[in-house]
């Protein structure tokens, strides 16, 4: 894999810097290739895909939210289409369906291999998108991304596994990529600061400036399939310098 053409970076990293013109000039200007969209970007597809190509980049990769794949999942097919987006990740159920009992979270599960064989018809990869409360272990030890992993057994759901909120949810990464890897698609690529530091980015740090060994968990999400490499950090002081720095670190250090 050319890491430089290979990576990208989910542009919800850089929500608070500038408008989305302003956005996709950054990053370009940086030597990106590659970026994710979030769902907001499916309403205007034909002006988002216009920004995208007058600056030479692409977005095989995008979020949906769950309400525009309950409610249009045509609409939401015809817009990934006009962006070039094959691969989409809905990344986050409603905060009111987080705290749930199993059962619940196997009834999301096998209304997201719905949606799945949905998108497969549409020429559309569908995938899950973790945090940490999908970790939080229940009174016999389960987690909620197991009992939905398990509604969907067999299914076409993919997985793009955050592995940064892994770390937070308390699961070894390496062995939740392993047991899940005929899934494993897309990784997010962020980094979590030492203990107590960075308390006004959320704890979180740009990619090697942080507690993660990106070169040995890049080797592992790869020896198991990963095919998209998504640079983020979800409260960036400087997100120009996030994505700068990011990318020069995985540039120098990962990928081989």
């Amino acid at each position: 894999m050319n890491v430089a053409d290979e990576l990208s970076i989910q542009l919800y990293s850089l929500r608070n810097h500038a408008d989305l013109d302003g956005q996709l000039d950054a990053l370009a200007g940086l030597g990106f290739r590659r970026v994710e969209t979030i769902g907001s970007h499916l309403a205007d597809a034909r002006a988002t895909r216009a920004a995208l190509d007058a600056r030479g980049l692409s977005a095989p990769t995008g979020h949906v939210g769950m309400a525009d794949l309950r409610t249009r999942p045509e609409w939401v097919a015809e817009q990934a289409s006009t962006l070039g987006i094959t691969h989409l990740f809905m990344p986050a159920v409603p905060p009111e369906e987080r705290e749930q009992p199993a059962e619940r979270w196997q009834a999301v599960g096998a209304e997201l291999a719905d949606a799945a064989e949905k998108m497969a018809g549409y020429g559309l990869v569908l995938g899950y998108h973790n945090h940490h409360w999908e970790l939080k272990p229940y009174a016999d030890g389960t987690r909620p991304l197991e009992h939905l992993f398990e509604a969907t057994a067999g299914a076409k759901l993919a997985w793009q596994a955050d592995l940064a909120w892994l770390v937070r949810g308390g699961v070894d990464p390496v062995e939740w990529m392993e047991r899940y890897k005929d899934r494993l698609i897309a990784i997010h690529v962020k980094d979590l600061a030492p203990q107590g530091q960075n308390a006004d980015e959320d704890g979180w740090a740009d990619v090697g400036k942080g507690t993660l060994d990106w070169p040995k968990l890049w080797r592992e999400a790869a020896n198991r399939g990963a095919r998209f490499f998504v640079l983020e950090h979800d409260k960036p002081s400087d997100a120009v310098r996030f994505a700068r720095d990011s990318r020069r670190y995985v540039l120098e250090r990962c990928g081989r």
